[in-house]
């Protein structure tokens, strides 16, 4: 049975990245014997509050009403054993402070609080005190902040709003869980490191040491052979059902003005597909939610031919969720894989010629790239001279959607810490080279030149994920949890 081609829609079409989520409801025994109902009726907010966390498409562990400090504590031990990457606390009435500070304290993860008021507004003239207690979410958040604060827990955030019909609150609890995707995959994911820094790049290298135990992820020490093995051991019904999908989703342009992007060759096309599944079978027998690799080869070799041949793989598995850096760029990797899992795509990138007249700059790369949030339909080129690395091969080339985007550079600082550097822009329509590499046209800001002196001066790696929407309040707060500096150099 010939099984059917996907779309490059259907192919790279995602649910929302994993994330366990703990949430607990904060309230007061001592109001459940004084008003008859009080507890049933904060009970059923709590529901709609439930409901509304549950709608952001995350794994949800309700630990129930925590009404005193014994409730809190077994609370606590409970969202352990499930093991949360965040906790949300639901202020649904005054609650001392005591009630949430086991929470805090032994779960060890990020707290956010959510005084989320049941009405918008007394009915003055019909108040009771029943009727402000059920509205009194706000009345302990500065207590909690102050006992958190004072037991070195700080709180992740603090959010005040209306239960419902508040975009701007449910905006921050939806930034929220999208964080824990990242926190999710960070503490439980593996990276491979497969090959050796591009000669020269300072800015390239890193401490895998520090990668695991500052920002969580398992560094695994891969080698090319590993690749090797795996590319050998695809059989040819696998290449052609992968050829079939590589014709779907890309197209084969004729050459344009660059003399070294012509016409795919055939057999280098059979080569990379057969490349990109035993790319595919690494990342699965290892279980990496990313790569960063680079092998120069000697010329004639096999290994520069291998090296030199895994721009297709690399971008289809990074366009679905495992990002692929080159030059052995563990930084951007981690970097790429935070925007994905923020579902903002993650595309290999680095500063390109700048467009004076049109106050742009070309960003984009000739490696791995997210074809998820390309703009069309990729294209492929083929390379008779990969610039500045060994080999030749099939290129890819297209820029990422038209609107808003975010870049997102991971970096390491001199005393061994990390820093996010970022930056708002616009992707903006138009032609890009065609040269078989990515390329989008960004503007940052009223001045091109001044954003990029800015940029330089924050000391980014010069390479850094490129994505789609404005980030910067999201990476800001993910730092903040991460415990890393994070500079926004340009906010749209």
């Amino acid at each position: 049975m010939v099984q059917a081609v996907p779309s490059f829609e259907a192919y790279f079409e995602r649910r929302p990245a994993p994330a366990r989520v703990g949430v607990v409801c904060l309230g007061h025994h001592l109001y459940w014997p004084q008003f008859a109902g009080l507890r049933e009726e904060l009970l059923g907010n709590y529901e709609d509050f439930l409901a509304g966390v549950r709608a952001c498409e995350v794994e949800l562990v309700d630990a129930g009403l925590c009404d005193d400090p014994l409730s809190g504590a077994a609370a606590a031990d409970a969202l352990v054993r499930a093991d949360v990457d965040l906790v949300i606390a639901y202020l649904a009435t005054y609650t001392p402070s005591a009630h949430l500070q086991p929470i805090a304290q032994r779960t060890g993860r990020p707290v956010v609080l959510a005084a989320l008021q049941a009405e918008a507004a007394l009915d003055y003239a019909r108040a009771t005190t029943y009727s402000q207690l059920v509205n009194d979410s706000i009345v302990s958040l500065p207590e909690i902040c102050c006992a958190l604060r004072r037991t070195r827990l700080e709180p992740a955030d603090a959010i005040v709003g209306q239960l419902r019909d508040d975009p701007r609150a449910w905006g921050r609890l939806r930034q929220w869980c999208d964080i824990a995707r990242v926190l999710h995959v960070l503490r439980r994911g593996r990276l491979g490191l497969m090959g050796h820094v591009y000669e020269g790049m300072l800015d390239m290298t890193s401490d895998p040491t520090m990668v695991t135990g500052q920002l969580g992820p398992h560094v695994a020490h891969l080698e090319l052979d590993d690749l090797a093995a795996e590319v050998e051991a695809v059989d040819e019904a696998a290449v052609d059902r992968q050829l079939a999908l590589v014709r779907e989703i890309f197209e084969f342009p004729q050459p344009g003005s660059d003399p070294i992007a012509g016409l795919v060759d055939e057999g280098e096309l059979r080569w990379a597909v057969r490349v990109s599944v035993g790319l595919e079978r690494l990342v699965a027998n290892h279980q990496l939610a990313g790569l960063a690799y680079y092998h120069r080869g000697r010329p004639g070799t096999p290994q520069e031919r291998l090296g030199s041949s895994l721009t297709i793989g690399c971008s289809l598995l990074t366009g679905r969720g495992v990002p692929i850096a080159g030059e052995l760029d563990l930084k951007n990797c981690v970097a790429m894989l935070i925007l994905d899992r923020l579902g903002a795509g993650g595309s290999f990138a680095e500063i390109h010629p700048i467009d004076f007249p049109g106050n742009f700059v070309l960003v984009g790369h000739d490696g791995p790239h997210h074809m998820a949030i390309a703009a069309g339909r990729p294209v492929l080129r083929g390379l008779t001279v990969l610039h500045g690395k060994a080999g030749r091969g099939p290129g890819v080339e297209f820029a990422i959607r038209h609107g808003a985007v975010t870049i997102a550079g991971l970096t390491e600082t001199a005393d061994g810490g990390y820093r996010l550097v970022v930056a708002e822009g616009e992707s903006l329509p138009g032609p890009i080279p065609a040269t078989g590499n990515t390329n989008t046209r960004v503007r940052f800001g009223p001045d091109i030149a001044d954003f990029l002196e800015r940029w330089s001066l924050a000391g980014p790696t010069h390479h850094f994920a490129l994505g789609v929407g404005h980030q910067a309040d999201t990476l800001a707060r993910l730092a903040h949890v991460l415990g890393i500096e994070c500079v926004v150099v340009q906010r749209a």
